[in-house]
């Protein structure tokens, strides 16, 4: 503690004793802290009881006060205040909340045993918070998820959007392999994502960690509440990161914190020395405990969010605050999502549909340019007649015709209805050479194209002309006039715009 000159002593000694100041007071002017200035009153023999003259507005309720803490050492100060002011006392209620404090008994403080433990024996898990980010229009709350090994101070750490089952799962997995395998118990806090329920010794741990621990082959614990040194290990590793790491550091993405938390932990957390060894280095220790750990089951244990949805009228699914594209045959069906902190891909009967990098924006639409074309062609198709689909089908040069019929202002619902007339008389495949035929004369009529399946009709029926036989040879060699038969048997030919009418 600081000493102090005589000179300073008298100082204090005439303020408290003559001036009356009180020891906060001298200790301002004189620019000490008041411990000193109570030190300088004990050395030299005076009460505290002379240092205050002035006496307290709580003063006549001390012993009052006492008497009921003694009685009900629990008891609120809301309730106390009520009680003392019903016994005539004027002061406030912060005032007599802070004399409450001072003579509230006190538990003497619990000792704790310093828990050694053996190698591979344990790892203690535990979440950080670590603030808020914004990323585009979403603010996201940002999660450290830390797994420690209570022998060697082996330390992984990964960085989340979100504590969910999920995130929790993965960190499990990803630590796993970064280790090499797996610890003999894993000790937790009593946070949702391990322990559902808890009444004393009985617990009930998540279904989904018990799935976890069966599939690696570790033991989950549930630490002791109120018991900070169970779980030291793993709440001081949270503070080393919180401090080593994270403080006063940017990012650009949480892809890229977590590859910065990774070359931290090798190159800074595991070049420190052994906390039970100063010889020994953390990543000596930790080789080590790597040859201890039990080892990796061969299959991959999933690590990711499922949820159950029902695509709407639209074709997008709404996951995290976003809409993620899905095919058009997915509209008004239900599908699966499943999600880790990188893919989103959407499932149904087993088959993925669609599989999109995961956004955590807000109101950010992610899309597939297959699914957004699927969409045209649907609407092109949704938007052709029935009839009109027929008739493109069977005869493709039909398209053509109608468009010149547009550009000339016909009613393209009458031609419509006149091709699917010929269609159904003629067949796809004689109409469609008619009005192929037409297109080459540029002639947009439905006469023009029925004149020629006509014409095509009469000459697939008429019979090839056979050579006769006379039966004398003298009557081959008559020679007969030919006649003149334009005046009684006219032939009908095409006007300009082929629709085989007189002008």
């Amino acid at each position: 503690m600081k000493r102090v000159s005589p000179d300073i002593e008298a100082k204090i000694l005439r303020h408290l004793l003559v001036d009356y100041w009180p020891v906060g007071t001298v200790a301002t002017q004189l620019g000490l802290h008041h411990d000193v200035v109570r030190r300088v009153v004990a050395q030299h023999g005076l009460p505290a009881a002379t240092v205050f003259q002035r006496t307290r507005i709580i003063d006549p309720y001390v012993d009052f006060l006492r008497g009921v803490l003694e009685q009900y050492p629990k008891l609120h100060s809301s309730r106390i205040f009520q009680m003392t002011k019903e016994r005539g006392y004027p002061g406030s209620a912060s005032n007599l909340r802070r004399e409450v404090a001072k003579l509230r008994p006190r538990r003497n403080p619990e000792p704790f045993l310093r828990l050694a433990k053996l190698p591979a024996e344990e790892a203690q898990v535990d979440w950080g918070s670590f603030g808020s980010v914004q990323i585009g229009r979403a603010t996201r709350k940002l999660f450290a998820f830390v797994v420690s090994l209570s022998w060697s101070r082996g330390l992984w750490v990964q960085f989340f959007f979100d504590m969910q089952m999920a995130n929790f799962t993965r960190g499990h997995v990803d630590a796993f392999n970064y280790f090499g395998g797996t610890p003999r118990k894993v000790l937790y806090d009593n946070l949702k994502s391990a322990v559902l329920e808890r009444e004393g010794h009985a617990i009930r741990f998540n279904p989904n960690l018990l799935q976890l621990a069966s599939h690696y082959g570790f033991e989950p614990r549930a630490a002791n509440p109120r018991r900070g040194n169970e779980k030291g290990v793993v709440e001081r590793s949270i503070r080393y990161v919180r401090e080593s790491f994270f403080a006063a550091r940017t990012f650009r993405s949480i892809e890229c914190l977590n590859e910065e938390a990774l070359t931290w932990c090798q190159q800074v957390a595991e070049q420190r020395k052994w906390q039970q060894d100063d010889a020994r280095f953390v990543h000596e220790v930790l080789a080590e405990e790597r040859t201890k750990l039990r080892p990796l089951p061969g299959d991959h244990f999933p690590a990711y969010d499922r949820k159950l949805i029902k695509v709407g009228r639209t074709p997008y699914i709404r996951f995290d605050l976003n809409d993620y594209s899905v095919p058009a045959r997915c509209v008004r069906s239900s599908v699966e999502v499943l999600a880790d902190h990188q893919r989103v891909r959407v499932v149904k009967d087993g088959q993925v549909l669609a599989e999109h990098q995961r956004s955590f924006d807000r109101r950010a639409n992610i899309e597939d340019p297959r699914h957004t074309e699927e969409i045209r062609e649907y609407k092109r198709k949704a938007q052709r007649p029935s009839g009109g689909r027929r008739l493109h089908t069977a005869a493709p040069s039909s398209e053509l015709f109608l468009s010149r019929g547009a550009e000339r202002g016909q009613n393209l619902g009458n031609l419509t209805v006149s091709l699917l007339v010929l269609l159904d008389d003629f067949g796809g495949e004689a109409l469609e050479g008619a009005i192929a035929a037409v297109n080459e004369r540029e002639i947009v009529n439905a006469k023009a194209v029925l004149q020629l399946l006509e014409q095509q009709a009469r000459a697939s029926q008429r019979k090839p002309l056979q050579p006769v036989k006379l039966p004398r040879e003298e009557l081959g060699r008559l020679e007969v006039s030919k006649p003149d038969l334009a005046s009684y048997d006219p032939s009908e030919e095409l006007n300009s715009d082929g629709s085989g009418e007189d002008n």
